[in-house]
């Protein structure tokens, strides 16, 4: 991705506009490789976000700080100690690496100033997060290394902090822009992009593009631009060099043909002309929190719930060879009328059979009298192979009563999963993983976290929505929430949505006993669409029916409701939508 050094001298000058000066409220350390710092100024107040996940190490101003654990890890309580009332005093940049140091003013625990650090290295999956004292000597870190992982440099308690090897490349903030130009013709064969990667510090390989693509319009080796080409790529370097030095960023997000981020910069990006959509911003702390937001949330559901998604899916594997095996074993019982007719067949002829011959041959008096042959056990006598036969018979039967009891009930089960699989993939908060592992343990899937003499916490609310006639819509965030809510909470003559046939939510639209209109329907519709499997789906049928028409079934699991009235709209899921309709916290 683009975090790179020039993009991050723009943020670290965005980030010291506003934080400079404000005091530090709260640590707290999401995973282990997040930290999020609560300011306050008397701007108001601010969540720093600072992450070294090897896929999207970064720091910016966030509105979406992720879920903390019930226990802080022992890097957080040490954080706490030196960082909680501390104040923000200087947000600084090594050159244009991407190293940034956060210096703040304290007081320790006998009351002296201090002055601790926390550097912050952006290096893909080498990113490390190290508190340093005023000396510049490692306190701790998120990630410690030691000789064993790297050869040229420990990061260590105790060791003297030193800065990763610099790059031998060109410094906008301390070389012009023909500085740059020269280095880049040195490159030779080299294509342009790359000979720019190789010539400046601070750049990423989209930059370098959009840099070539303002020269040149194509890639084209360095030994084979022209004049004017040349005099473009120049007069490229310059401007940037401009740009770089007065501090005057056109932050820009690449979004997909769907509206998905792609990349970004920190300079206007044409060079994937009507191919990409571009999204402008005035802020790079919002571009980076709009980017990283719902990839991060993903990411972190899959890795936080990493073990129920294995349970589910072996669960589901297993309920699927055995629904497989059973339906097999039914389809062979289907043929017990045959065994019993050669019951009877050799039970009538018996008089005529001889014993010990490996089959009898018999007119089939249940077939127009037709010769059927009969196969036999010579070992033994004719009535004793009919009331083998009467046997086979009688176990078939049995096995057809019992196997199409087993099967309802596996399709059930595995209906289930399917539900709880869902209701997973689209969970956004440790609460929720929390709560799906407690209906697991409560249906005998897994064993309970929580210790009896523990206060179980109390239940989230639903998700809340309000459509644009006014109506309140609930949804459903996991099975034992959607009984509550269709069961409990709403009202009779409200309207109870889901998808036909397919896992996802319970929807409510709260009427208020009255006749909901169309537009309120409809989005009550495209959220219950989005709010299941079918998301990614163009058009998704939805039933809905008043509550008073759902019932319970005796023993059912969560979040299984039976109707019998109900209509069915076909709708489009909307991400949009439902980003436009929630109610936020407090609103």
């Amino acid at each position: 991705m683009a975090l790179d050094g020039i993009f991050l001298h723009f943020l670290t000058q965005e980030l010291a506009h506003e934080a400079i000066g404000a005091r530090v409220e709260k640590v707290s350390q999401p995973s282990r490789e997040e930290l999020v710092l609560s300011l306050r100024s008397r701007a108001g107040t601010y969540k720093l976000l600072l992450s070294v996940r090897s896929n999207s190490p970064r720091l910016h101003f966030t509105q979406h700080a992720p879920d903390n654990p019930q226990t802080p890890p022992m890097l957080c309580m040490l954080l706490r100690k030196a960082l909680v009332g501390a104040v923000l005093t200087g947000i600084r940049q090594a050159g244009l690496d991407r190293v940034v140091f956060l210096d703040f003013d304290a007081s320790n625990e006998i009351g002296d100033r201090v002055h601790p650090c926390l550097c912050m290295e952006i290096m893909a999956r080498h990113s490390n997060i190290i508190l340093l004292d005023e000396h510049g000597v490692i306190i701790d870190a998120v990630k410690r290394i030691d000789a064993t992982k790297s050869s040229v440099r420990e990061i260590l308690p105790g060791l003297l902090y030193e800065l990763p090897p610099a790059q031998n490349k060109i410094n906008l903030l301390r070389e012009e822009g023909r500085a740059a130009y020269e280095r880049v013709l040195m490159e030779g064969e080299t294509l342009l992009s790359t000979a720019l990667l190789h010539s400046l510090q601070g750049v990423s390989p989209i930059v370098c593009r959009e840099l070539a693509f303002q020269a040149v319009g194509e890639e084209l080796p360095v030994s084979a631009l022209n004049l004017a080409q040349r005099e473009r790529l120049l007069q490229a370097l310059e401007t940037l060099c401009n740009q770089v030095r007065e501090g005057s960023p056109v932050p820009e997000m690449v979004l997909d043909q769907e509206g998905k981020p792609v990349d970004f910069a920190f300079l206007p990006i044409r060079q994937y002309g009507s191919l990409m959509q571009v999204q402008a911003y005035t802020q790079l702390s919002a571009l980076l929190d709009d980017f990283y937001t719902e990839r991060d949330r993903a990411e972190r559901t899959r890795q936080r719930a990493q073990d129920l998604f294995h349970l589910l899916t072996s669960t589901m594997e297993r309920i699927t060879r055995r629904l497989n095996a059973q339906r097999a074993e039914l389809a062979a019982s289907e043929d017990r009328e045959q065994l019993r007719i050669r019951a009877e067949l050799i039970t009538a002829y018996q008089y005529t059979l001889e014993k010990g011959a490996p089959f009898y041959d018999v007119e089939n008096y249940y077939d127009e009298n037709r010769p059927l042959r009969i196969p036999a056990d010579p070992a033994l006598s004719p009535a004793r192979n009919a009331q083998k036969y009467y046997k086979e018979y009688r176990k078939a039967q049995t096995a057809q009563k019992v196997l199409t009891g087993q099967i309802a009930a596996g399709e059930q089960e595995l209906q289930y999963m399917e539900s709880v699989f869902d209701a997973l993939s689209r969970s956004q908060s440790e609460r929720e993983l929390m709560e799906i592992r407690e209906e697991l343990a409560a249906g005998g899937y897994l064993k309970s976290r929580r210790s009896t003499k523990q206060k179980a916490p109390k239940p989230l609310p639903p998700m809340e929505f309000r459509t644009d006639d006014g109506l309140t819509i609930l949804v459903g965030r996991n099975n034992v929430q959607n009984d509550r809510l269709s069961l409990k909470t709403a009202a009779k003559n409200d309207l109870w949505l889901h998808t036909k046939n397919i896992p996802g939510s319970h929807v409510i639209l709260v009427t208020g006993g009255k006749e909901p209109g169309e537009t309120s329907l409809v989005q009550a519709a495209q959220l219950a669409a989005w709010f299941s499997r079918a998301r990614e789906s163009s058009s998704v049928p939805v039933d809905y029916t008043p509550v008073r028409m759902l019932r319970k079934p005796q023993g059912a699991r969560p979040g299984k409701v039976i109707y019998d009235t109900y209509r069915t709209l076909s709708v489009h899921p909307s991400e949009e939508l439902a980003q436009r309709l929630a109610v936020r916290a407090g609103s």
